[in-house]
């Protein structure tokens, strides 16, 4: 301390006194304040890419994680009354996009697409988010096959649109190219044919699956066998 300095216990009582009450006041006053009324478009437009990535100081992984919490406080934020399903899903969606690009390794933005926010009851926002992943996942398919198969799956159980579910499900099996993914997201277009009424298309697909050499486990080679043969009496059971 300088000799011009005086230390706090020379501060008049008085003096903390007036301190304790401003303080006291302002709390009162911000909690007499109505909170802001909540809109969609609370959420404010994303950053870009390049801009994050700017502000990352080399870490674009930080970055992109810091951006992702961001988001996913928005709808808790102390002024910000408004639940994610009521937030503007195209901006939700320029958001995760932009994470996306930013930490281009990172599977949460399209995990969190598919796992939290398109679990909203309204279809225009979960197409949005099926709209989303599908759009990203040619950039990267043996790593973001999970999200698609899942956008698969939500688009058949709870869009019922078979032809969407289809799509999706034939890009992960025409892109991917990784040994280690499970057969089961593979087959996904067949079962989906046959939830069409598609039994032609699906025997040959199944057929061509088969025949490719690409089974090496006999456990599955049998269980596609027996679902093959039950496709050839079905389609021969036929008018």
């Amino acid at each position: 301390m300088s000799a011009t300095e005086r230390p706090l216990t020379s501060v008049p009582g008085r003096i903390w006194a007036a301190l304790a009450i401003g303080v006291a006041a302002q709390f009162a006053l911000q909690s007499l304040r109505p909170p802001p009324p909540a809109n969609a478009a609370d959420l404010p437009p994303p950053p870009r890419a390049a801009a994050l990535r700017a502000a990352s100081f080399g870490e674009p992984a930080a970055a992109a994680r810091l951006a992702m919490l961001y988001v996913q406080a928005f709808d808790l934020g102390a002024g910000n009354a408004l639940p994610y399903a009521r937030l503007d899903f195209d901006r939700l969606a320029l958001w995760l996009r932009a994470i996306l690009d930013t930490d281009p390794r990172s599977n949460y933005p399209l995990f969190a697409a598919a796992r939290i926010y398109a679990e909203v009851e309204d279809p225009a926002k979960l197409r949005s988010m099926l709209r989303l992943i599908h759009e990203s996942f040619p950039q990267d398919p043996n790593r973001r096959w999970p999200a698609l198969a899942h956008a698969a799956l939500l688009a058949k159980h709870r869009l019922g649109d078979l032809p969407l579910a289809r799509r999706y499900a034939a890009d992960l099996q025409r892109l991917t190219t990784d040994p280690a993914i499970p057969l089961w997201a593979k087959q996904m277009e067949i079962f989906i044919l046959e939830d069409m009424n598609e039994l032609e298309a699906a025997r040959i697909m199944l057929g061509g699956l088969l025949a490719g050499g690409r089974l090496e486990d006999p456990t599955e080679r049998q269980f596609l066998n027996q679902r093959l043969e039950d496709l050839e009496r079905r389609i021969s059971s036929r008018p």
